[in-house]
């Protein structure tokens, strides 16, 4: 009996019989598709099933068709997936993946791997040396009042651009068997008071090869000596200049050794540089004496096998010599008499101090008025080890007057190598209380 209540004509087992009746021939596969659709829409044909949304009428007979809803076994459909962003491309059209794209190239971050070990023992690694820094230190129990560093700039306008001098001037220089190192340093009072800086320093090279000669100018100013045109600038630039004109026969002297030639040329020079600031001072409305400097040079010949020292000058200053470990103060005592003076030390050295006395004609050029100041000269040969000292009135005078400073260059300057120029600014600026002038000095140290 069926669901519906009526009996069926046949047998319900004829049915499964015939399913298996092991005397049907066996069917060849089929060539429907046979998949879960397929077998779906095979069994809703056999029962039966209508289609979603189909309303069927009553079956025959008048009875009302029951219908029972059987579950899609075939999943829901899912929505589609969008596609992921895709990347901008970073290869020009035209170019091969592998090529490097057009433009400034991107930082890169990547781990760098150390460099392998040398085959070997292991090795300890090194501790870091701090690097030396020269640092500027002072003598003395107690520092000077001011500080070491610049606090003021000099006063200037539109047309005094050019007059201005900068704080520090650093120079250096190696030729045959020496090493010149020249510094001038604004001292700490005019730093303090946005003063500028009075002395002057000039380093020169004149001609080339063997025959050339190097000239050290240190000229000395006046603290506080208003704000024209500073003097020292005007003598040292004048002092070159007429050491230039004549440098190709003052290095034959030198290295000939012809101290009288040298003497009597260097003097008229000299003379002609004060004749010129005595001229300038009256240009400027000033007495001469308003309007002056003192200079002190240093000539130096680039040949090798030259070891003579020039040195000459006029006015405040000095010229020290460090050998074996001591200072000696080159600069001769003024006799109370006047006149001459001349010195002999252990080396046959020669130092004549003249005081306004006519010297014997010579090759250089003609003589001019000779200055108020005596004139200073000395020609010395030097020994390896040696360390000459040339400086203006703000170095000399703690140089001799404090023993402390004296003592701690010696220190320095006696380890047998020329200090670098930054040191050499350090040295040059060990400050002293009392002593607040500008600093300028020129040393030379033999090989």
């Amino acid at each position: 009996m069926s669901q519906q209540g009526e009996k069926p004509d046949a047998h319900e087992d004829d049915w499964w019989r015939a399913l298996y009746d092991e005397t049907a021939p066996d069917t060849a596969p089929s060539g429907a598709p046979d998949s879960l659709d397929a077998r779906f829409d095979s069994v809703s044909d056999a029962v039966g099933v209508p289609e979603p949304g189909a309303v069927e009428g009553p079956e025959e007979g008048g009875h009302p068709a029951t219908l029972v809803p059987l579950p899609d076994p075939r999943p829901p459909e899912a929505a589609p997936v969008p596609e992921p962003p895709r990347l901008p491309r970073t290869v020009a059209v035209g170019r091969a993946p592998w090529e490097a794209p057009d433009g400034p190239p991107r930082p890169r971050t990547f781990a760098v791997r150390p460099p392998p070990a040398p085959p070997g023992p292991p090795v300890a690694p090194r501790p870091p040396v701090p690097p030396e820094r020269p640092t500027v230190g002072h003598i003395g129990d107690r520092p000077p009042t001011y500080d070491a560093e610049p606090a003021a700039l000099p006063e200037s306008g539109p047309d005094a651009l050019d007059a201005l001098v900068p704080d520090t001037v650093l120079d250096g220089a190696r030729y045959g068997t020496y090493t010149l190192r020249a510094a001038s340093v604004r001292g700490d009072s005019a730093r303090f008071r946005g003063e500028p800086r009075r002395d002057a320093l000039l380093t020169a090279r004149f001609g080339a090869g063997d025959g050339a000669l190097v000239l050290v100018a240190v000229a000395g100013g006046v603290r506080g000596a208003g704000k024209g045109p500073p003097a020292a600038a005007d003598a040292c630039r004048w002092i070159g200049a007429a050491v230039a004109r004549s440098h190709a026969r003052l290095s034959d002297d030198i290295r000939a050794g012809r101290r009288g030639d040298l003497k009597s040329g260097l003097h008229r020079l000299t003379d002609r540089t004060y004749g010129k600031l005595r001229a300038r001072a009256a240009e400027l409305g000033l007495e001469p004496s308003a309007y002056t400097t003192g200079l002190r040079c240093l000539l130096l010949s680039a040949a090798p096998e030259c070891r003579t020292r020039v040195f000459f000058g006029i006015g405040p200053g000095g010229v020290l010599r460090l050998r074996d470990g001591a200072w000696q103060d080159l600069d001769p005592v003024m006799p109370a008499t006047g006149g001459a003076a001349d010195e002999q030390d252990g080396d046959g050295d020669r130092l004549t101090m003249d005081l306004q006395v006519t010297t014997s004609p010579s090759r250089h050029a003609a003589s001019a008025p000779p200055p108020a100041e005596p004139f200073r000269f000395r020609a010395s040969v030097a020994r390896p080890g040696d360390t000459l000292l040339l400086c203006g009135n703000g170095l000399a005078e703690p140089m001799r007057g404090e023993p402390e400073l004296a003592g701690e260059l010696a220190r320095r300057w006696s380890t047998g190598s020329p200090p670098g120029l930054p040191a050499y600014l350090a040295d040059i600026q060990i400050r002293t209380k009392g002593y607040a002038d500008d600093r300028t000095g020129a040393a030379v140290w033999e090989a």
